[in-house]
């Protein structure tokens, strides 16, 4: 062990009659502690929210998303299949149609969004087969329905019930609840219903059209540049659309959010490096005669700042260790007990979701903690560096 390292290491551990410094160290200890849990946790929660809306939006759309502005044809969605299949990345496709309608229940109305689908090739693309909680996919059949748990518990209906729905053309159809659905997202089991591509059409007035065709990769953080290269496949007649693109505010709020809490939360380490710089400049006055001895016998200022410096990395250290074990506990039982409950009305989802990442975000946490621990240092080491043999020994 080197000589500095040794005698930092002493005077942390070591009794003093000084109580009062070893309070301190106790409380730095703490504060950087308390401040890395805090981060990882509130972290952690962002993630997990960062990660579920991801799953949710995807699963209920695609990786990619197709349209043309005039609407596609039958032939061109022929056409646009044949281009893209060769794609490695491509894991399926399906055509869908899309628009707003009015449901209506006895005395109860409800504007929604109609979706369209084949529902063979849906189940390539979104995970609604795997949400049915009521019905099977199989039964989306012409005059057939698929609704959400959140629209169909405010409409009072059930699976074989009728639904009236109203389109903007004027145009009417009675069609049957087959199954239910539950993603987990509020705002999509409150306001989309699901039927059979065929049905869809007649109901929105699109004849032979499609609105867009859905595609979903083996790998959607491909998406970027697989819509590069569809782009290129199929021409300028159409738009492309990713599954970030699609829902840019919900992505873009939620990194700001968590880069928001995590510079609120870093606030709390950098209150935390007070005390340790409180806790080095008591320890340098308190031995300063050891100081003006170590420096007689001929230690370097270079070897006395490193020995406080190590001191203060030590309680860094320490904080951050303890900080990253709770941190860590606290998360693994948020996420296995789930005992803070969220409105699903109010959020997307009924419970905390908690996402550990160890790179980069409790590295990063970890890092950031060490350099604050680092620039705290820097003032306590350098008064103790610049002590003369004489004056740190003229008083004892």
């Amino acid at each position: 062990m080197k000589t500095e390292l040794f005698i930092s290491w002493r005077y942390l551990a070591t009794k003093r009659k000084e109580k009062l410094i070893s309070l301190i160290s106790i409380i730095s200890v703490l504060g950087v502690a308390i401040g890395v849990a805090a981060l990882i946790v509130v972290t952690a929660v962002m993630a997990g929210f960062d990660n579920d809306l991801r799953d949710k939006i995807v699963g209920n759309y695609s990786h990619i998303t197709i349209t043309d502005y005039k609407g596609i044809e039958s032939n061109e969605y022929e056409n646009i299949m044949r281009k893209i299949s060769g794609n490695p990345h491509l894991k399926g496709a399906s055509p869908y149609v899309q628009g707003q309608v009015l449901v209506q229940e006895g005395n109860r109305f409800f504007a929604v969004g109609l979706k369209g689908i084949q529902p063979q090739l849906e189940t390539q693309v979104t995970n609604i087969e795997r949400y049915l909680i009521n019905g099977d996919i199989g039964n989306l059949e012409q005059d057939c329905v698929i609704i959400g748990k959140e629209l169909a518990s405010y409409l009072g209906v059930n699976r074989d019930s009728d639904l009236s729905v109203y389109s903007p053309l004027s145009k009417t159809r009675k069609l049957k609840v087959v199954g239910i659905f539950n993603s987990g997202m509020y705002d999509y089991d409150a306001n989309l219903i699901f039927t059979n591509l065929k049905t869809a059409q007649e109901i929105l007035g699109l004849n032979n059209q499609i609105s867009a065709v859905a595609v979903k990769l083996d790998n959607l953080y491909l998406a970027n540049q697989v819509k590069e290269e569809f782009a290129r496949d199929l021409g300028f007649n159409y738009n492309l659309k990713t599954w970030i693109e699609m829902n840019p505010n919900f992505f873009a709020a939620l990194k700001l959010e968590k880069l928001t809490m995590f510079i609120i939360l870093t606030l709390i380490i950098l209150v935390a490096s007070f005390n340790i710089i409180s806790t080095l400049i008591v320890m340098v006055v308190e031995k300063t005669k050891d100081i003006g001895i170590l420096k007689a016998i001929g230690m370097s200022s270079k070897k006395i700042r490193r020995i406080f410096t190590y001191q203060g990395l030590m309680i860094g250290a320490m904080g951050t260790l303890f900080g990253t074990l709770t941190g860590i506990l606290l998360c693994n039982l948020l996420k296995k007990y789930q005992f803070i409950k969220l409105p699903a009305d109010i959020y997307y989802i009924d419970r905390l979701p908690v996402s550990i990442e160890f790179w980069p975000d409790i590295a990063l946490i970890i890092i950031v903690a060490m350099a604050i621990t680092l620039i705290s240092t820097i003032y306590p080491v350098s008064k103790a560096a610049k002590l003369k043999p004489v004056e740190a020994l003229r008083y004892e």
